[in-house]
């Protein structure tokens, strides 16, 4: 029972965002908007939605280890946020009166990740180049 208490205290940010996606994902219906009329503007939005969130959770995780844990990375930051987006998907299409599921969207998302350990990356490697001058 103590590890939720302390993901969550150590993750505050990732944690509320991954709420609001789930959320988003399963009980909100998009509203019609004039950016309806943009190319796979559902597409953008899985990416920016998914890119931003995984983000911060990287940032969370640089700011609270001095040396990172690849292995636990590649698991929490990159195949469980994917696995997590097959899973809203699959509840939207079986589970949901007002979604539906997309691979598309499914391939959105993992667009998303993937971006978000790109920066992460970016930024281990940068915080180590600081480390390293200091």
């Amino acid at each position: 029972m103590k590890i939720i208490p302390l993901f969550i205290r150590k993750y505050p940010y990732s944690c509320v965002l991954i709420a609001a996606i789930w959320y988003l994902s399963l009980f909100f219906k998009a509203p019609k908007t004039p950016l309806d009329n943009v190319l796979l503007i559902d597409k953008w939005v899985h990416i920016v939605m998914y890119g931003g969130t995984f983000t911060v959770l990287w940032i969370e995780y640089i700011r609270q280890h001095q040396k990172p844990d690849f292995w636990k990375l590649l698991i929490w930051a990159f195949i469980a946020p994917i696995v997590m987006s097959g899973i809203i998907e699959l509840l939207q299409e079986y589970c949901t009166e007002k979604r539906r599921g997309d691979w598309l969207d499914l391939a959105a998302n993992a667009i998303g990740v993937a971006l978000a350990a790109i920066i992460g990356l970016i930024l281990l490697r940068l915080r180590a180049r600081r480390n390293r001058v200091f």
